[in-house]
């Protein structure tokens, strides 16, 4: 930097560099070799998707434990059994819808971390479940408005993970990362296994050598109360975490209906998204003068104690006041509602397809003999979660890291739509031949179908919206698009059991076959967008408003 160029003190953002912002850079590795700023982003932000995972696995050890403390063994009442089995998915949509709103209007430092505190606080609520003083159909209420809050804010942590880790990731690495946030679902499945696995042995001498089967509402707790761990761990990290720098950019750009508004922002927008894949190719060279090169809040300066006047980071940030209206304006353009309509439709078949299979387990477990319709207790619970720690290391897991080690190789599109009719065609054998495979021919499919909906369409439905969609727009349309899916969730859950009685489980999965085909014909709504920057794109489009306004303003004023 010029010794003569003035110099002005730090603001407060700038005071505390966001170390998580990597500015486009290439190393020369791989996309899926991660940096240690990349590793502390994902290990902040994955926690809700690892919370997510594991609270939708543990509720259904936890019903099965919650017959024998508080019926006796029999099964729970239907309408309350569905009711605490969708509170969460309930309040997901709550959570979606308005803190995905909320981060756009406000900023994702004013918000990120609140949804993890209601977490925490709906965890240690349920925990206070009275199973001694209310009586049993009182204590599946309490649990399931509890529920209901937890869902708000694992809900809440789709839009606000999404924003957070596309707002700071390379432009050639932002789908790999959002795919290794994304994964943690995977890890999360796991663990609540696992996890269950491990405290039920804890309890074995008590309940097995004792007989003493209330001793399961212990069991209960402390498996719910282990979520905590993680949420608590990184709490602090979210709660500080500073404003990125694309949001504070986003926030510079003015689109308005006024010829002349917004003329210089642009430019200047232009200006510091330069291509980004010039900026990858010319990394090297550039390295050694990056102090020059400006981005979103100024220079970058190897004396992290100065910035210029001008590139300094507006103070205070102004929040846009009508947020929701530019939304409206935005989307009712066809170019881009028809978008919007492609990542919630998209999103909502494929969660019809993947939670009424993942919500109803027991169907897989009975053909391996993990279903726990006998035994003792502690040998049901056992079985329950013995079988499902197999079936998510089958294909669950698997399918997520292939997405993350070719998902910048491929690209969304061609793994969206793929991944939707390959799951389509084993859902039609599983349909088919859903009384005559044999037990291992079962669980191949099986394994190929979970494979293939993580390597497909439940990853990508995550990371369309974080990728597509401009930031000062992207958390809301991102909030919009999984509360669709996490409706299709809800209906599935709803819908599966009564369904399956009155038609037969076959016929249930054709219709999970057509939603996989529908799926994939609605993908073609969307583009691609490996490489894609939107906030770009929508600079590029007010700029071509803009000169179309004063054209028009010439021609009137010639004639």
């Amino acid at each position: 930097m010029d010794e003569s160029t003035p110099k002005k003190s730090l603001t407060p953002s700038a005071q505390y560099q966001d170390d998580l912002a990597e500015f486009e850079r290439n190393d020369g590795r791989p996309a899926f070799i991660l940096t240690i700023p990349e590793i502390k982003l994902l290990s902040i932000a994955g926690v809700g998707f690892f919370l997510d995972a594991y609270d939708l696995f543990i509720i259904n050890p936890v019903a099965t434990m919650l017959q024998y403390r508080l019926y006796d063994g029999k099964a729970l009442p239907d309408n309350l059994e569905g009711f605490v089995k969708a509170g969460a998915n309930i309040g997901s949509v709550i959570g979606q819808f308005t803190f995905g709103y909320l981060a756009d209007a406000l900023g994702c430092k004013a918000v990120y971390g609140k949804e993890l505190m209601l977490i925490i606080i709906a965890t240690i609520l349920t925990l206070t479940t009275p199973t001694g003083r209310l009586s049993p159909n009182a204590c599946l209420i309490y649990l399931g408005m509890f529920r209901i809050l937890l869902g708000v804010g694992v809900g809440g942590d789709y839009p606000m993970s999404a924003s957070v880790t596309s707002d700071r990731s390379n432009l050639y690495k932002r789908g790999t990362m959002l795919a290794y946030i994304f994964s943690n679902q995977g890890w999360g499945s796991f663990v609540g296994s696992l996890a269950t696995i491990i405290v039920l042995l804890c309890y074995k001498s008590a309940m097995e050598g004792r007989g003493e089967t209330s001793k399961v509402d212990g069991v209960r707790r402390v498996i719910v109360g282990l979520s905590l761990v993680p949420a608590f761990g990184t709490l602090y990290q979210r709660l500080t975490l500073p404003e990125s720098t694309r949001y504070i950019s986003a926030q510079k750009v003015k689109d308005s209906d006024h010829a002349n508004e917004a003329g210089d922002d642009i430019d200047q927008l232009n200006k510091e998204k330069e291509p980004e894949d010039a900026k990858i190719q010319n990394s090297a060279q550039n390295q050694a003068n990056v102090t020059e090169r400006e981005i979103d809040i100024g220079k970058l300066s190897d004396d992290a104690g100065e910035v210029d006047n001008a590139t300094a980071p507006p103070e205070p940030l102004v929040k846009k006041k009508a947020h929701f209206g530019e939304f409206i304006t935005y989307f009712s353009e066809w170019r881009h509602g028809r978008m919007l309509l492609g990542t919630c439709i998209c999103w909502f078949l494929l969660d019809i397809a993947f939670y009424g299979i993942n919500l109803n387990q027991n169907v897989v477990l009975q053909q391996i003999g993990y279903d726990g319709s006998t035994g003792t207790p502690w040998n049901r619970l056992f079985k329950i979660s013995t079988g499902g720690m197999i079936i998510t290391a089958l294909g669950f897991v698997p399918g997520y890291y292939v997405t993350v080690l070719t998902i910048e190789k491929l690209g969304r599109k061609w793994i969206q739509i793929q991944g939707f009719l390959m799951a389509a065609l084993f859902l039609a054998i599983l349909a088919g031949k859903f009384h005559t495979l044999s037990k291992p021919a079962f669980i191949v499919c099986f394994a190929f179908l979970q494979f293939f909906f993580n390597f497909g369409a439940n990853t990508t439905t995550y990371c369309y919206p974080a990728e597509l969609f401009p930031t000062r727009f992207r958390a809301t349309a991102h909030g919009i698009s999984a509360a669709s899916g996490k409706a299709g969730a809800i209906i599935s859950a709803l819908a599966f059991n009564t369904l399956s009685k009155k038609v037969g489980t076959p016929v249930v999965l054709w219709i999970f076959f057509a939603c996989c085909i529908a799926g994939a014909l609605f993908t073609l709504l969307l583009p691609e967008v490996m490489g894609r920057d939107p906030d770009a794109v929508l600079a590029e489009e007010i700029r071509v408003r803009r000169e179309a306004r004063k054209a028009q303003s010439q021609e009137v004023k010639e004639t």
